[in-house]
C-alpha cells in the first residue's frame, strides 16, 4: 500500500465516512444488525464494525450449502476478533419442502425453483432474524452489478419494515482491497481463485477475465434476475432516488 499513497489516503477518509454512518444507524435506528455474507466488502465492514466498538450484531444466514472454504473463513475472522459470528439457519421444514417439490438440485431448471431455494435458505432466515430490529447494514455496493445500480447509503427497506444501511455503496472493488491489505482483514480463500463474488457452493463460479463481478452467481441466468431475494422489492431492486423518496 505504501506505494499508492492517494488511494490509502481515499480510503481511509472512506473508512471514516462509513463508521460515521454506522454509527449514526445505532443512534437513529436501534437495534442494528449486519448481514454479514462473508464477502470482500462484508469482511470490511465486520474490522470496522469490531475494530471500532460499533454496538451492531453480526450474523451470517448459513444456508447448508456453503463451499468449505467459507466456513474456514467464518472460523478463521471469530479468531482474528475473538468474537462470534451469529449464524442464522434455515427452517428444516422449508428446505424440505423444497427439496421434495423441485429437487436437491432443482434451481438450475427454472427461476422459479432457483428462487424457491433462496426463499427458504436465504429469504425467510433474514426475515426471522430482522424481525424487532430498526435497521440493518449491508455490504451493497453500486460497482457490483447491474442490478444494484441504485443502491444507496440510507434507504427504507418496505419489505422488512426497517432502515437498510449500505455504508459502502460508493466504494469501488479497488478500494475494498486496499482496506483489506492494509489492514490485514481475513477474507475467503476462494477470492484468489477468481471469485469475486461468493454464495452458495452450487451456485457459484470463477469468473473469466472481462466478466462482470458477479457473473459467477447463478450464471445460466439473466443478469437481470441475479439476485436471491434479500434485497429485492416488488421484484426490484430496492434503492432511493432523492432523501425522503424511494423508487
Amino acid at each position: 500500500m505504501s506505494d499508492n499513497i492517494p488511494l490509502l489516503a481515499t480510503v481511509t477518509a472512506k473508512a471514516t465516512t462509513a463508521v460515521s454512518l454506522l454509527r449514526s444507524a445505532v443512534s437513529d435506528y436501534p437495534p442494528v444488525a449486519f448481514a454479514n455474507s462473508l464477502g470482500a466488502e462484508d469482511m470490511v465492514l465486520t474490522d470496522l464494525i469490531w475494530r471500532e466498538h460499533i454496538a451492531i450484531d453480526i450474523f451470517s444466514l448459513d444456508t447448508g450449502r456453503l463451499p468449505a472454504e467459507t466456513y474456514t473463513l467464518i472460523t478463521a475472522a471469530e479468531k482474528h476478533y475473538g468474537q462470534r459470528i451469529h449464524l442464522i439457519f434455515p427452517r428444516p421444514e422449508d428446505v424440505e419442502a423444497c427439496v421434495q417439490r423441485y429437487g436437491i438440485n432443482g434451481f438450475y431448471d427454472s427461476i422459479e425453483a432457483r428462487k424457491a431455494c433462496c426463499h427458504a435458505r436465504k429469504v425467510e432466515p433474514l426475515q426471522r432474524v430482522l424481525a424487532g430490529k430498526g435497521a440493518w447494514v449491508t455490504g451493497l455496493r453500486v460497482a457490483q452489478s447491474t442490478t444494484r445500480e441504485g443502491v444507496a447509503p440510507i434507504a427504507p427497506d418496505t419489505t422488512n419494515g426497517l432502515i437498510k444501511v449500505s455504508p459502502l455503496a460508493d466504494w469501488s472493488e479497488e478500494e475494498v482491497w486496499a482496506y483489506i491489505r492494509a489492514n490485514g482483514v481475513p477474507y475467503n480463500p476462494l477470492h484468489d481463485q477468481n471469485y469475486p463474488s461468493i454464495g452458495c457452493a452450487p451456485c457459484t463460479r470463477a469468473i473469466q477475465p472481462g466478466e462482470d463481478i458477479r457473473a459467477g452467481r447463478w450464471w445460466w441466468e439473466n443478469p437481470q434476475t441475479k439476485e436471491c431475494g434479500l434485497h429485492m422489492v416488488d421484484g426490484r431492486l430496492q434503492r432511493i432516488v432523492k432523501e425522503g423518496t424511494s423508487a
